[in-house]
């Protein structure tokens, strides 16, 4: 029943990034841009979604609260204020989304508010991501580096890091959601994104490497991990091939498989870790009966039904945006 579970929050924070990470990119992406018709043609590419996207970070704490208590427990002590701070992103986007368009002289708060929640959520995220790859300090199984001991260099890297990937993430879904002006903005930001992300992505690897990064000895006891970076290679091929020849639909599914083969290979370098190196799964499972009771409700229902409701909305609102829609 633990290995349901961590199948759910694998999938849960998988959907999460993918989803909700196209809409804080293009959320980044909307800081450089000064056209009022270009930002409004970005918002009404993420209108019908954006919203639903985040619920995907609920599924992803309730199960770790749920079954998963030490995990939750832990992550949240060591992690309080990028979490307080990252919170106060997404709720000062959302704010700024809906109040941008009822406000007409003071419109530039509403636009920085916008921006800069996306950026500053993303950054917390790559900052949480990038203190659990270099390890936290646990001791007895609780954490113990005090308010900041998730801060350091590699964090604050893969804080940046993740801002390039959501931001090359956003670019991808504007060329397949915009015409015109936008997309075309979209097509010429992707190509210094991809050298961008491609640069951190090295920078990451040699710092892994010199500071002898646990994760490393993953890497060597594993060999076939390296089937995800292969994946990613094809990945980046494609999506150049379709950049030069303005294909609209495929870089930014070529981007979310590149997303998918990154987090494939921290699940499996982790595994069977929770919290690498250690809390396993086992250590940080809920008793059974507790597992039990969540698979009636949230496993067997809840959980299906948004997987549903996800793919209805995208199928319903798939295609370029309209002008006449474009009304944010």
């Amino acid at each position: 029943m633990a290995i349901f579970w961590v199948c759910v929050l694998a999938v849960s924070i998988l959907l999460y990034v993918l989803l909700d990470g196209f809409d804080l990119g293009v959320g980044i992406f909307f800081g450089f841009t000064r056209s009022e018709s270009r930002r409004q043609a970005m918002l009404a590419a993420v209108a019908p979604m954006w919203d639903g996207n985040e619920t995907w970070l609920v599924v992803a704490g309730v199960v770790l609260w749920g079954a998963f208590p030490v995990v939750y427990a832990t992550l949240f002590s060591a992690f309080y204020l990028p979490l307080l701070v990252m919170l106060a992103g997404l709720i000062l986007r959302g704010v700024a989304f809906e109040f941008r368009n009822k406000t007409e002289h003071m419109r530039w708060i509403w636009d920085l508010s916008f921006a800069g929640g996306s950026f500053v959520a993303a950054f917390a995220q790559g900052l949480m991501v990038g203190a659990l790859v270099e390890g936290l300090p646990i001791s007895d199984g609780q954490y113990a580096g005090g308010e900041f001991g998730w801060l350091s260099p590699f964090s604050l890297l893969c804080g940046a890091g993740l801002c390039l990937g959501y931001t090359l993430l956003g670019a991808c879904w504007l060329v397949r959601k915009c015409a015109d002006e936008v997309r075309d903005a979209a097509y010429r930001l992707i190509p210094p994104l991809s050298i961008g992300l491609l640069l951190f992505l090295i920078v990451v690897f040699a710092y892994a490497l010199g500071e002898d990064l646990r994760i490393m000895s993953r890497w060597l006891e594993r060999p076939y991990l390296f089937v995800f970076p292969a994946i990613g290679i094809v990945a980046a091929i494609v999506l150049a091939e379709s950049v030069r020849q303005r294909r609209d639909g495929p870089p930014y599914s070529m981007v979310v498989l590149i997303f998918a083969a990154a987090f494939g290979t921290l699940a499996i370098s982790f595994w069977p870790y929770m919290i690498p190196f250690t809390i396993t799964i086992e250590d940080a499972a809920a008793p059974h009966s507790s597992l039990a009771f969540m698979f009636w409700g949230e496993g067997l229902f809840v959980f299906p039904l948004m997987l549903l409701y996800s793919a209805v909305s995208y199928a319903v609102f798939r295609g370029k945006i309209r002008p006449a829609s474009v009304n944010y």
